[in-house]
């Protein structure tokens, strides 16, 4: 990795002028020998520097640094004595700082005939799965918009169930972690009404996105695949994978099943 420009330290790397009041830096430095991201992320907050940490490839770490001058300066002086890039950048309003790459929790999507078939997203939020009914279900592509309907939050171990219920079935169509993202701390990013997310699922992966629409007893959202390496425009993830990642059975195969006592509704 290339060194600091000759003639600079970290105060004003990259720049060999003096700094603005404010300021937002990119760096790239050496991943060190042990795991300094909360470390990082703690110093960030103490000095008041938004923005976020997270390790590209298996040398790497990679920091957005933004605030007044003499906070982000002292956040640079702070990190290891190693090679370090430093690159001034636009302000990104980042409202927190966040350690990107780091599991926010468990998600699911179970998929459910009951008296109208659609598609529940579920994301782990301060110990409960937080909802979603999406009509059409899921998409890896970034055109399509699907409504989803915030409904009442559920119980993680609801995260399980399949099977026959008294009005249709239910499958674990899809199922994983997740990373929270954005520049809004959770759940207030879910609360102020668009929250971003990058899904690790059997099915679905990379980043997604709720835009709420209409509030309400029940709020309406926009579910959206963002254009990343994972995004598939012109599919339909839907049609294409059926079956539940669970029991590897289609819904209409486990409607047909005889309903087994405590089925749920």
């Amino acid at each position: 990795m290339p060194d600091r420009p000759a003639g600079t330290d970290r105060k004003t790397a990259g720049t060999g002028r003096k700094t603005a009041s404010s300021r937002a830096l990119r760096l790239t430095v050496a991943l060190p020998d042990t795991d300094i991201r909360a470390s990082v992320r703690e110093r960030a907050r103490a000095l008041g520097v938004l923005g976020w940490i997270r390790t590209v490839g298996d040398d790497t770490l990679e920091i957005h640094a933004e605030g007044p001058s003499q906070a982000v300066e002292s956040l640079v002086a702070s990190l290891p004595d190693a090679p370090l890039e430093v690159t001034e950048v636009r302000r990104e309003g980042h409202e927190q700082f966040a350690i990107r790459g780091v599991s926010a929790g468990v998600f699911v999507v179970q998929e459910h005939a009951a008296t109208a078939h659609h598609f529940d997203l579920r994301l782990e939020v301060d110990g409960m799965m937080r909802s979603w009914a999406v009509p059409k279900g899921p998409s890896l592509d970034p055109s399509a918009k699907r409504l989803a309907v915030q409904v009442e939050d559920h119980e993680v171990g609801h995260n399980e169930f399949e099977g026959p219920t008294e009005r249709g079935g239910v499958i674990v169509w899809d199922r994983g972690t997740y990373e929270q993202g954005g520049r809004v701390p959770w759940p207030e990013a879910i609360e102020r009404g668009h929250a971003v997310f990058v899904l690790h699922g059997e099915k679905l992966r990379g980043g997604f996105a709720l835009q709420r629409t209409r509030a309400g007893s029940k709020p309406q959202w926009l579910l959206v695949k963002r254009r990343d390496e994972e995004a598939r425009p012109g599919s339909d993830i839907v049609a294409e994978r059926r079956a539940s990642v669970l029991s590897d059975k289609t819904l209409d195969q486990v409607r047909s099943e005889e309903s087994a006592p405590g089925a749920q509704a």
